[in-house]
């Protein structure tokens, strides 16, 4: 069993970098906004894969955009993969954003006595 699991964080590790590599050059984004792949999340079978991004600056609208753009590039994305890394599956990308980064942001706001942001 640790083979595995050893085997599937440097898959996930290797998704990520990939993935960062390619939004990097492929993904448009508004100005003053900065898109980060905090996680990748592949079944063992490497099937599927979840792909939490955190979304920085922008307003709400801009980040639907983006969550949206990536949705229209998966399967662009996930030919690139296939043909960089020669998996046997490539794995189907699914787009999660994460929103721990803002909650913790809120939290310390909080603490400090603060108005949080909204």
């Amino acid at each position: 069993m640790p083979q595995k699991v050893d085997r599937l964080s440097r898959v996930n590790t290797l998704l990520k970098q990939e993935l960062a590599n390619a939004l990097e050059k492929y993904l448009h984004t508004p100005a003053g906004m900065l898109v980060s792949i905090t996680e990748v999340s592949a079944s063992v079978d490497l099937r599927n894969a979840t792909v939490h991004v955190s979304l920085f600056g922008g307003v709400p609208a801009d980040r639907r955009e983006v969550m949206e753009e990536l949705q229209t590039i998966r399967c662009d994305l996930q030919k690139m993969l296939g043909r960089t890394l020669g998996f046997k599956h490539t794995p189907v990308l699914l787009f999660k954003q994460d929103l721990r980064q803002e909650r913790g942001d809120r939290v310390l706001a909080i603490l400090n006595g603060e108005e949080p942001a909204k």
